[in-house]
């Protein structure tokens, strides 16, 4: 059994047999996709240890499990087992690549006679099974292919992020504006053109000064920053604006958004 410690991250073609479940995917047709054994034993067994241990059941994630199959044809094609070969995006690019939207991201690989033995072997490890239990990831890709009488697996674990338009971006940051009594002007112009800068205040055709202003980026956007709602609770303001604009540097292919709230 070839095993490797694990991999995680914060904010081809082969000739050989290929199986790619898809356990909770469905076919463009609408019809349920079939469910290869191999990767749909890694993951049921996944979810039935998860169970045991009181952590949340792991979601199919069609992206994450393209990723993961990319990187296990990588290592049926070169081996030994790694994480990252010469000239391959690190597991967030490839994740991101993909199409998977997620704050965190990790990844078990393995080389096993069967699905039973790899998962096994994954819960002996105490780095690999504190990917598989992770409470911090709800979402999971599995990939398993054949070759040379073993089992190929790589599984890519990630909490998942929602895709939000820009507009939905300020219409989320503005309910929670909004909750503390503070009412939100209808042209965020001015706030979109503070969310580019760094700094200072930009030019704004209304006759209103801001008394405020508070730039920043995550993925989370279930609370405000507790400058800002220190700000929001102190009764000084009245009006708010939002504006979203593309992240700055620094985020790669984790998923976040970029905020900035003008206070009057």
């Amino acid at each position: 059994m070839g095993f490797l410690g694990r991999s995680v991250f914060f904010f081809m073609t082969l000739t050989a047999p290929v199986f790619l479940a898809q356990p909770e995917a469905h076919a463009q047709d609408g019809s349920r996709a079939n469910i290869p054994a191999a990767a749909q034993m890694v993951y049921e067994l996944a979810n039935q240890a998860r169970m045991q241990a009181g952590a949340g059941r792991l979601h199919w994630d069609p992206a994450l499990a393209n990723a993961a199959l990319y990187h296990c044809q990588r290592m049926v094609a070169e081996g030994p087992i790694s994480h990252r070969y010469a000239g391959e995006p690190d597991l967030a690019s490839r994740a991101g690549r993909a199409g998977a939207h997620f704050s965190l991201v990790e990844e078990n690989v393995a080389i096993g006679p069967s699905a039973q033995g790899i998962h096994q072997e994954w819960m002996n490890s105490p780095g690999h099974r504190s990917n598989l239990l992770s409470p911090d990831v709800d979402r999971v890709g599995v990939a398993v292919v054949e070759s040379r009488g073993v089992l190929y697996a790589v599984a890519d674990y990630a909490r998942q992020v929602e895709s939000l338009s820009a507009r939905d971006v300020e219409a989320r940051v503005a309910g929670l504006v909004r909750a503390s009594g503070v009412s939100i002007l209808g042209d965020p112009a001015q706030a979109r053109a503070a969310c580019v800068t760094d700094e200072g205040v930009p030019r704004g055709s209304s006759s209103l000064q801001p008394g405020f202003i508070m730039r920043w980026q995550n993925s989370d956007l279930s609370q405000l920053p507790q400058a800002l709602a220190d700000r929001l609770a102190s009764g000084r303001y009245r009006r708010a604006e939002v504006g979203s604009c593309p992240t700055r540097g620094g985020e790669g292919s984790f998923t976040a958004y970029r905020v900035a709230v003008i206070l009057y």
